[in-house]
C-alpha cells in the first residue's frame, strides 16, 4: 500500500487507511466502521469513522497514485483501455445519485446507483481503477438534495456517461497510463460525441452500436449545398441503412479470443467498412 499511503500526506490518514481496507477485505458481510472497528480490535470506531466521513483531503493525489500503479502492472502499447460502468443496487433514496435507472449488474432497471469505469487491461489481465459517480437528472436538478447529500460543488453539473468517461480519460492520460486502443460497449458507442472524442484526442478505439444505428457506405460523399439555397449544410450523396444491414452479405468466421472459467469464449465475426 506504499504508493497510496504517500499520497494519502497525512500521518492520521496514513494510519487509518490500512485498518478501513483491512475492514473491507475481511470476512464478514458488515462493512460499516462500527462492526470493522471491533473487528479490528479497535477500542473505539470514531477515528475510522472520521477517516471516512469528516476529514476533508484531495483525493487526485490517491487517484492518480492508482492509475500509476495500473500501468506499471498491466500498462503498455498493447494494453486496452475499457470505457463501462456499473451499478449498486440501493434500498434508500438518500445515497449520491441513487434513483430508479438501470442496473446492469442486474440486467433490469432498479433503485441504484451508476458508477462509470475505466480498465486498464493487457492480454487476460483487467485491473479497474477508475469509479466515477453519474448523477441523474433528478439529482442535478434538485440542489437541496445535492446539498443534503454533501455532493461537492464540482460536481453538481449535469454530465452524461460519455462525457464522464472523456473527462476521466484525459485524467488517466494526464496521469501518463499506455495503452494502444480504448473499446467501450453500445452505450457508449451510441455517442456520437464520445466517438468524436475519442478522435479528437487522437486515440484508437473499438466500440459497440446497436444494430439500428445508420450508417453510410464506406465511399459516401458530401454533395454541396445548391448555390442560392436556403440549406447551409451539405448532405451524403448516399442513403443510410441500419448497421445490421451492413453486414448481411459478408462472410462470417468463428473467433477464440481467450479461455473462460466453462471452456474456450468463441462467437462469429464478421467485418465491413462504414462511415
Amino acid at each position: 500500500m506504499r504508493p497510496f499511503l504517500e499520497a494519502l500526506g497525512h500521518p492520521a490518514r496514513r494510519a487509518m487507511c490500512p485498518l478501513y481496507v483491512a475492514g473491507l477485505i475481511g470476512p464478514s458481510e458488515r462493512k460499516s466502521v462500527q462492526p470493522m472497528a471491533e473487528r479490528l480490535g479497535l477500542s473505539s470506531h470514531d477515528a475510522l469513522h472520521h477517516f471516512i466521513t469528516a476529514g476533508v483531503w484531495d483525493a487526485a493525489p490517491l487517484e492518480v497514485a492508482l492509475a500509476r500503479e495500473a500501468d506499471r502492472l498491466v500498462g503498455g502499447r498493447d494494453a486496452f483501455l475499457i470505457v463501462d460502468d456499473t451499478a449498486l443496487p440501493k434500498k434508500g433514496e438518500r445515497s449520491a445519485g441513487v434513483a430508479p435507472q438501470y442496473a446492469s449488474a442486474l440486467g433490469k432497471n432498479a433503485n441504484c446507483q451508476v458508477l462509470v469505469s475505466l480498465t486498464l487491461a493487457r492480454r487476460e489481465v483487467p485491473l479497474p481503477f477508475v469509479l466515477r459517480l453519474f448523477l441523474p437528472e433528478e439529482w442535478t436538478g434538485d440542489a437541496e438534495r445535492l446539498e443534503r447529500a454533501g455532493v461537492p460543488e464540482t460536481w453538481r453539473a449535469p454530465r452524461t456517461k460519455p462525457e464522464i468517461a472523456l473527462d476521466e480519460i484525459d485524467r488517466a492520460m494526464a496521469a501518463e497510463v499506455r495503452f494502444g486502443c480504448v473499446l467501450a460497449d453500445a452505450g457508449y458507442g451510441i455517442s456520437a460525441v464520445f466517438r468524436a472524442g475519442l478522435s479528437a484526442r487522437g486515440l484508437r478505439w473499438a466500440v459497440g452500436i446497436p444494430r439500428i444505428l445508420k450508417v453510410y457506405p464506406v465511399d459516401v460523399a458530401l454533395q454541396a449545398p445548391p448555390a442560392g439555397g436556403r440549406r447551409k449544410l451539405g448532405e451524403p450523396d448516399k442513403l443510410s441503412h441500419p448497421a445490421e444491414k451492413a453486414l448481411a452479405d459478408a462472410v462470417w468466421q468463428r473467433v477464440v479470443w481467450r479461455r473462460g472459467t466453462k471452456g474456450r469464449l468463441s462467437a462469429r465475426f464478421a467485418a465491413a467498412r462504414i462511415r
